[in-house]
């Protein structure tokens, strides 16, 4: 979960990232123009901004230059324009990512999700999965006495996305975005075969096979270290 303004002068767009937002279980602020998300900001800081490049007071690059200034969460610009010009300075002046109008609401969640696990890696290497460590910086997990548990690195993005998400009940299609599988064989793109598999192994290094629960229907939520 994650604490989500979007800046947008279009309703309709607000409305919409904010009910798909809030579905995927992020806490989502709206705001039509620059003042608003100032505002806004000094009452909470998020963790990320959807910033619309074209606003009646402000454009989004002049924000971004000015936001990048003095704070530091993650940044995505959206476009109604697909000009090469307004990419390439978005990045540079700061911005994480780049997305065009019109835009799939399930590519942008996606986007969402690999800037948050990114700067979340950047600020927090180690990771709590049960009583082990998860090293987001080597794609590790480790026992409680330092020894390495022998994985595929398809089982780590498992294992990170319930790491980072704890508590959350992720659908199978959340999990899929999070940790995509690889190669044709149907047995191993299924996401229950897979974490079926993934808690045996665990399991044969003593961590607690129900750490990682089905909600029957649902998906799976991982319990956290509570």
């Amino acid at each position: 979960m994650a604490d989500v303004i979007v800046v947008d002068d279009d309703r309709a767009i607000c409305g919409m990232l904010d009910d798909y937002l809030t579905l995927e279980g992020h806490v989502v602020r709206c705001a039509a123009d620059s003042r608003a998300l100032s505002t806004m900001l000094d009452k909470q800081l998020p963790d990320l901004v959807v910033l619309d490049l074209s606003l009646p007071d402000e454009d989004g690059l002049s924000i971004t230059r000015r936001l990048r200034q003095g704070y530091d969460f993650g940044i995505i610009m959206l476009t109604g324009t697909n000009d090469l010009t307004d990419k390439v300075v978005s990045l540079e002046i700061g911005a994480d990512d780049y997305v065009t109008k019109p835009f799939s609401l399930l590519e942008l969640g996606a986007r969402i999700q690999a800037i948050l696990r990114r700067r979340r890696a950047e600020k927090d290497t180690i990771v709590p999965f049960g009583a082990f460590s998860l090293d987001l910086k080597c794609w590790k997990l480790f026992e409680p006495d330092g020894r390495e548990v022998n994985l595929f690195p398809t089982e780590i993005d498992l294992i990170a996305a319930f790491a980072t998400n704890p508590g959350r009940m992720l659908s199978r299609d959340e999990i899929l975005r999070l940790a995509p599988a690889y190669g044709t064989d149907p047995l191993d793109r299924s996401i229950d075969t897979r974490i079926t598999r993934l808690r045996r192994k665990l399991e044969s290094h003593g961590l607690d096979g129900d750490l990682v629960k089905t909600s029957r229907g649902n998906g799976y939520i991982y319990r956290g270290t509570s």
